[in-house]
This record gives C-alpha cells, sequence and structure tokens, in this order.
C-alpha cells in the first residue's frame, strides 16, 4: 500500500495540462475548461462604483477618459434626465512629475463634496486590498496632493476625509495619523503601535470573522476620532512554509487562535486631535474573552456606541461610552440560547433618540427601534418571515426599506414598512424580476441602482425611482453574456423542495444533461457548503453554473441542497439547529437528502453518487465520504477543515461552544474522527500557504487515512491561499484537475 499510495502521489505532482487533455472546439454551444477559464467569453459587464447625491438628484461614475487615455473620468448623471458632465476629468488626477493618471481603485467625496479622496496602487491584506495610496483632489483649486507622503508605498489604510474638510486621517504600519490638508502637517496620535499592538485595523480573525478592517471613526465635530486597539501579545503563531520561492524555505507567522486558545484582547479609545492623548472606554469584562464586535459614534461628538459579545457569542451587551470620561452604560442586552449574528443595521433616529437594531427574539430576524436608554422596544416588522437586509430608514416618509423573501427562502425581494408597525410590509419588487434583487438606494428614497438575475437569467442593472419601481434607464444589460449562454446546449437550473421526513423540507436546485432522458439513470454530483456561512440554493446568476453546465454536458446531473443550518430566511430555529452539530446534523440531512432524491428522481443513479465542496463544503464531503460511505460514490474535497480544533476561535466557539465544556461534539463533528470509514473514491485539494484553513488539517487526515490503509488522491498547491487562485495557470489546472478526477472515478453517461 505504500508504493501505492506514493505512485498515487507522484502521477499527481507530474500532472501536466496539455492541450490535447481537453480538446477545443469550435462548437459555441458547447463549453471547455478554456472557454471557462481562459477566455472572454462569460464575463460579465459592470458599473461604478456609482455614488448618488443630493438624495438621489445626481449620481456619479466612472468612465473611460477621452482626454487621458488610460485614465478614468468621474463622470456625474442627472438621473431624471440623463444630462452628463465630467465632474473631475482624469486630466486632474495625474500627480506632478508623472504622466498617466491615477488608477482609481475607489473614490469617495468630502461632507460637503468640496474634496474627492482617490484610492489608488492598492495591495492585499489577508483577503482584500486594503493598503494603498491616498490623493485628496480640492475641487474648487484643482489641487491634487498625496497624503502620507512619509509612507512608503502602498502602507496607507482606511484614509477619511475629516467633516469639516480640514483633515485626513489613516492608519499606517498600525499607528494612527492625521494631516492637515492645507500645508500637510502629520501629527502622530499613537505611537505604541507593532507586530502585536494594532491601532486602528485588526488581527487575522477580527477580520476574517466579524468582517471588521476599518478601526477607527471621526467624530462628527472632527475634534476627535475613536478607534479599536488589539493587543495580539500571547496569540499562538501559525508557521507556514514557502519553499518554492528561494533557494531555501521562508517562515511565514501567522498570529492565529485556534479553538481555545488566547484571542486578541481588544478595547476603544478616543484620541484628542489637539494633543493627541487618549482616553480608554471602560468596557467590562476580561478583553481577552469578550469581542468589541462593532463601534461607532453615537449621533453625537459626546459618546459612542459598543457592541459587547461575549466569547460565547450569545449575548450581545449595546454600550454607550462617554467620550470624555471612558465611563460607559450598557442600555441593553441582546441574548440567545445558541448564537447572535453581529449587524451593521444600527441607525439612528430622531436626532440620536432612538436607534434601530436587528433581533430573533420572536423566532424571526426582525427590525426594531429602541429608545436610546433601552427601556421602550418596537417591534417594526412583525410577521412570520425574516429581515434578510435592512436597506435604508427613511424618517421624513416614515418607511423603512429591507430585503425579504417570506414565501421562497431562496430569493430576494425589497420591501418597505411603516416605522410605526403598523399595516402589511409592501413588496416594492415587481413579479416579471423573479430571483434574487439587490438595490443601492439613495438618501430620501427617491431612487435606487436595481441589481437582478436568477439561475437561469444573466445579470442586469438599472436605475429605478421609487417607490413603484419605475426605470429610468439600463445600465447593464450583459447582451453579450446573455446571447453566449443562450447558444450553449443546455436546460434550465430547476428548483425543487424534498421531504427528509420528520417534516423537514429542502431548498435545491438540479441541472440536468441537455439530452436527458428520465428512462435513463444518470451519474450526480452534489455541490455542498452545508454550514451557517452560506447558502449554495440561491436564485441567482453565477459563474460557478458554468463548470457544472460543461459537467451536464458531459452527461452528469448537478444538484445542490441547503440543510438546516444554513443561513436561509426560514426563521431562526432553521438556522440555529446547527448548534454544536456541525458535521453531525448538516451531514446526516445531506445523506438523508440525497436518500429521498433516488427515490424521488429515478433517473438518477445510486451507483454513481459523487460530492464536491470548498472550505466548508470540504469539511462537508470528507464528512460524506466517511460518515456515509456506502453512499457517496466519490469525493472531491477542496480546502477542507479536518478537524475543527484546528479552526479559529470566534467561527467555530460561535457555532460549537467553548472546547472546554463540550470537546465531544468537536471530536465528533469532525472529518478525522471517521476516516477510517472510507470506502469510495477521494481526492483531497489544499493549498500549502492557505491562512485560513490550514494545510495541517490536509496533513491530518492524510495521516488518518494512511494509518487505516486507506486508498485516496491529494493535490497540494504550493504557496496557494484558501481561493487557490496564485500563480499562472492555477484556476485551469485546478479545474481540469477535478474535471479529471471525476471523469476517472465517477463515468459520465446515461445508462
Amino acid at each position: 500500500m505504500k508504493n501505492a499510495a506514493s505512485f498515487i502521489l507522484s502521477a499527481l505532482f507530474v500532472f501536466i495540462l496539455s492541450q490535447n487533455a481537453f480538446p477545443q472546439t469550435e462548437d459555441k454551444s458547447l463549453l471547455t475548461l478554456n472557454r471557462i477559464f481562459n477566455s472572454a467569453d462569460f464575463s460579465a459587464e459592470r458599473f461604478g462604483p456609482a455614488r448618488f447625491v443630493e438624495e438621489g438628484i445626481f449620481y456619479t461614475t466612472l468612465e473611460a477618459s477621452k482626454d487621458a487615455p488610460g485614465g478614468r473620468d468621474i463622470v456625474k448623471y442627472e438621473t431624471e434626465t440623463g444630462k452628463r458632465e465630467v465632474l473631475v476629468s482624469a486630466k486632474l488626477l495625474i500627480p506632478e512629475g508623472q504622466t498617466k493618471p491615477l488608477g482609481i481603485s475607489n473614490y469617495t467625496w468630502s461632507a460637503n463634496r468640496n474634496l474627492l479622496m482617490i484610492y489608488t496602487n492598492t495591495a492585499r491584506v489577508w483577503r482584500q486590498n486594503t493598503r494603498g495610496d491616498y490623493y485628496v483632489l480640492n475641487l474648487k483649486t484643482s489641487k491634487l496632493q498625496k497624503i502620507g507622503a512619509f509612507a512608503k508605498p502602498s502602507k496607507l489604510m482606511f484614509a477619511k476625509i475629516s467633516p469639516d474638510e480640514q483633515k485626513a486621517a489613516y492608519v499606517c504600519e498600525n499607528n494612527i495619523y492625521v494631516e492637515n490638508l492645507a500645508d500637510g502637517k502629520v501629527t502622530q496620535l499613537t505611537s505604541d503601535g507593532s507586530n502585536t499592538i494594532i491601532n486602528g485595523t485588526f488581527d487575522w480573525v477580527y477580520e476574517e470573522e466579524l468582517d471588521l478592517r476599518d478601526g477607527f471613526r471621526w467624530s462628527p465635530d472632527s475634534k476627535s476620532i475613536a478607534y479599536w486597539q488589539l493587543d495580539a501579545s500571547g496569540v499562538n503563531v501559525f508557521y507556514m512554509i514557502n519553499d518554492t520561492d528561494s533557494l531555501y524555505s521562508k517562515v511565514i507567522p501567522v498570529q492565529y487562535p485556534k479553538v481555545g486558545t488566547t484571542n486578541s484582547a481588544s478595547k476603544v479609545g478616543v484620541v484628542n486631535i489637539a494633543d493627541a492623548k487618549t482616553v480608554w472606554i471602560n468596557v467590562p469584562g476580561d478583553p481577552r474573552n469578550n469581542y468589541i464586535a462593532r463601534m461607532d459614534w453615537a449621533a453625537s461628538s459626546d459618546e459612542i456606541v459598543i457592541q459587547h459579545l461575549n466569547r460565547l457569542q450569545n449575548q450581545n451587551e449595546v454600550i454607550l461610552g462617554n467620550a470624555k470620561t471612558g465611563e460607559v452604560k450598557t442600555i441593553f442586552t441582546e441574548r440567545d440560547s445558541a448564537w447572535i449574528d453581529i449587524h451593521d443595521e444600527l441607525m439612528w433616529l430622531k436626532n440620536g433618540k432612538e436607534l434601530t437594531w436587528i433581533s430573533e427574539r420572536d423566532g424571526w430576524r426582525h427590525l426594531y427601534i429602541i429608545s436610546r436608554d433601552g427601556k421602550n422596544v418596537k417591534l417594526v416588522t412583525p410577521g412570520n418571515y425574516d429581515v434578510i437586509d435592512l436597506q435604508l430608514v427613511d424618517e421624513k416618509s416614515g418607511y423603512a426599506y429591507f430585503i425579504a423573501s417570506p414565501d421562497n427562502a431562496t430569493q430576494k425581494y425589497l420591501y418597505r414598512t411603516k416605522l410605526d408597525g403598523k399595516g402589511k410590509p409592501e413588496r416594492l419588487t415587481p413579479k416579471e424580476f423573479t430571483g434574487t434583487n439587490s438595490y443601492q438606494i439613495s438618501e430620501g428614497a427617491n431612487y435606487a441602482i436595481h441589481n437582478f438575475s436568477s439561475a437561469n437569467s444573466t445579470p442586469i442593472s438599472q436605475l429605478i425611482k421609487l417607490p413603484d419601481h419605475a426605470v429610468i434607464k439600463k445600465v447593464v444589460e450583459n447582451k453579450a453574456l446573455s446571447e453566449n449562454i443562450a447558444t450553449l446546449k443546455k436546460l434550465p437550473t430547476e428548483f425543487f423542495q424534498v421531504d427528509i421526513g420528520g417534516g423537514v423540507m429542502l431548498d435545491g436546485w438540479i441541472m440536468k444533461p441537455f439530452n436527458f432522458d428520465p428512462a435513463k439513470k444518470y451519474p450526480v454530483l452534489f455541490l455542498v457548503y452545508t454550514e451557517p456561512a452560506a447558502q449554495t440554493v440561491v436564485d441567482r446568476w453565477s459563474g460557478d453554473f458554468l463548470w457544472h453546465t460543461m459537467l451536464t454536458q458531459q452527461g452528469y446531473i448537478v444538484v445542490s441542497v441547503d440543510n438546516r443550518g444554513t443561513p436561509s430566511p426560514r426563521g431562526r430555529d432553521w438556522r440555529k439547529s446547527i448548534y454544536k452539530k456541525i458535521g453531525i446534523l448538516n451531514s446526516s440531512d445531506q445523506a438523508e437528502a440525497v436518500k429521498a432524491l433516488l427515490q424521488k428522481f429515478t433517473f438518477l443513479d445510486a451507483d454513481r453518487v459523487g460530492v464536491w465542496g470548498w472550505s466548508g463544503g470540504g469539511s462537508a464531503t470528507l464528512n460524506a465520504m466517511f460518515r456515509f460511505p456506502d453512499l457517496y460514490k466519490t469525493g472531491m474535497a477542496v480546502a477542507a477543515v479536518g478537524h475543527e480544533k484546528l479552526y479559529d476561535t470566534i467561527y467555530q466557539e460561535r457555532y460549537m461552544g467553548l472546547i472546554s465544556v463540550n470537546p465531544e461534539v468537536y471530536e465528533e463533528g469532525s472529518p478525522v474522527t471517521h476516516a477510517k470509514n472510507l470506502k469510495g473514491n477521494l481526492l483531497i485539494v489544499h493549498g500549502t500557504g492557505d491562512d485560513n484553513v490550514h494545510y495541517q488539517g490536509a496533513e491530518l487526515v492524510i495521516n488518518e487515512l494512511i494509518k487505516h490503509t486507506k486508498p485516496f488522491t491529494m493535490m497540494a498547491y504550493p504557496n496557494r491561499s484558501h481561493g487557490i487562485y496564485e500563480g499562472e495557470g492555477t484556476t485551469l489546472h485546478l479545474f481540469s484537475l477535478l474535471t479529471r478526477y471525476l471523469n476517472e472515478n465517477l463515468p459520465a453517461g446515461a445508462k
């Protein structure tokens, strides 16, 4: 067996993708890997970034410049009439001594739109490009100035112009600076920033699991800045190894708190711009065993509001902190027997006398309005449905605008309801847009950019007028993409529900071969994710459909099902039934769905059932193959968590509790625990430079499979991160590998 395993590994590591392996075709009705990953046939159009101004009467966007080749103008349009004006020519964005205009990664206006900030020359930090260079253009004088000129290129983070338009603040190498825009004078507001003292930004786990990157906020009066400080000393370091970029290997250290280990200590301070002195907010509790999950100014320059989350993440205290004294008061506390999802939908109303709040306290995700002292709580959206996303609160008209889908958990629509909580919600999205809808709504709720797609409709974007949803202008139609999709040999994606017993109905979709014959038997590949972070069964367009469509053209059926515990808008109990059962409930639901579908769809071949997934879906794939070895014949697990104790504190403890209290659920839910049961064909794929789900987990599973003499196949991608896309040819190589493995181990075609 040792020699066999060596042969498998050697064969994979010398795998070379040739043009002959996947022959090209001129037939535009068929998909190939090269068409999907190496051509522009299926590229989608883009619009923006756009900014509404003056309550939507106008909007600005970026367009290719005629006067400065290679640059982009910022163009202003009158929303109703389409009247066009070049507001900022790319010629104004050419720095002194240079010949080319700045590349615009993003742009923001100052409060009174006298100043424009350009974000350019960006660099990646973990998952996103959050470092770069910043320039400020004075629209009155046309003066363009680079801020933070003392710093090395691409070192500034989160630069923001003060509300009074006099200064800009930014983070550089874990310290906060403020710069006078008139004379360029720079004042360093914090001086203790280091590898472990992090001011104004965050460590790895806060960024990944609490979605926090920008860690400071200007006060409304421009006199102070509130900011997070993290002390990462004591957080253990995970070492990755780079073996390929130099003669000798390099060690890449990442401070990463794994389940049950020490977290960064987090606190919030308010620094005075005049004297650079910080007042620390007296947030209660152990700062290493609580999280400051959100922070902002509380509708004044006197107080800040904090969402203070305990380590179990089942209690969220909303705290007001005095910016001058640091004294605090808890105005109300949200609790849940499982976990609480942190949200960004806190908005201040009535000049700070009330705030909006999202809660599942009655079993559904609803909008509430709470008084500043926390004593009065009013439900705004009663009913058995979830508010998926609060879009806008318009006090003038007395309406809240939100995304919901009371009748179909795979779709999204725009609704509005009265802030007094009386009357029924009014759906604003017309019936013809059946699928997934999102909106960028102007202040005053007069206009919006409406984005729509479905599993069978390519994305479109249009300017609309609210509340009647009247179309003003189509800004993205994706005609070329739509035409190319229409030429493909394919059947529409179908949505269904499957009964797995006990009154549990699961949503799913199915993709069939274009020449489908219900009297024959087809191999079926299940796409899985299964965890609380995402749904796979969503009625929207996705580029992922292309590879799956190619598989259907080869003679596969592709299916995906959302089990209990996925974040579907089906109520609190649906979502939180998976608490302390990740790897257990989700894998069981998926297996029961497969069994039910084999009965429901007699054209599925029970002897050719495959499963694949990435990240949490990779873990689900391993659990499927190990827990239900007689059901699944072939699995492809990409970037999987091999054991839950290897993942980070915030994510895993949120859904599984503390390992010190219930270690048994971590063992039972982890794929490696059941690896000895493997019977089918298994491909394990992982990037060795994965800072998120460490390669360590793959090695742990591999060791367990070797221990039990289980044959398997693996592919390691050197230095690739969790997305496995870095390096020339990587994505094509990966999907070629997946396709080839599937073809060889789960033969295509009807029988």
